[in-house]
């Protein structure tokens, strides 16, 4: 069967990609929970300024000490926004990493009950195979091993998605010409 390999692949990769929303989430509970934190006492502390005419236990406060406070407020909100970033990246990862997985997974089922040529199928078996591995492998390289070329290589030559859509029009073309219902011989 030639979809077994997507099979095959889609399940593995779905449980990697998955995974990556427990990381996800444990990184919300402590990273960002810890800067939120923070960023609400220092960016409080600025509203209550504000609130108290700049007054600070009923003494006026001079600039270098509302400076240094707005400076501990835009600090504290920078790195709340940087933990988002890191989290933001997982996301896409495990997003795409999911979607692509379901892709394989349905499609070498698919593929079954395809009455079109062995070719036609190997076509659109691989072009879903590597399109993952172009698309969603290269997204874990970048967020997980820092691998910016990883990246740049989806950026600049799209590999990945286009090998997926190519493998969309191809499935889409093999469904209206050999679908009926029926497993098909390999």
């Amino acid at each position: 069967m030639i979809g077994k390999k997507n099979i095959i692949f889609g399940c593995f990769f779905f449980v990697f990609s998955a995974f990556l929303g427990g990381i996800m989430v444990n990184m919300i509970q402590t990273t960002v929970g810890d800067a939120q934190k923070t960023k609400q006492e220092e960016v409080g502390r600025i509203q209550n300024f504000k609130a108290n005419d700049f007054e600070e236990d009923l003494q006026k406060l001079d600039a270098e000490k509302i400076a240094k406070a707005n400076t501990d407020g835009l600090l504290a909100m920078n790195t709340w926004l940087n933990a988002w970033d890191g989290v933001s990246q997982i996301r896409n990862a495990h997003a795409h990493g999911n979607l692509e997985s379901l892709l394989n997974i349905v499609v070498g089922i698919l593929l079954a009950f395809l009455s079109v040529s062995k070719l036609w199928k190997q076509l659109i078996s691989w072009s879903f195979l590597l399109g993952a591995i172009c698309h969603g492998g290269a997204l874990f390289l970048f967020n997980f091993a820092g691998q910016q070329w990883a990246y740049d290589f989806i950026l600049k030559w799209g590999v990945g998605p286009i090998l997926i859509l190519l493998g969309l029009v191809l499935t889409g073309a093999a469904v209206v010409k050999g679908f009926n219902g029926k497993l098909a011989d390999s």
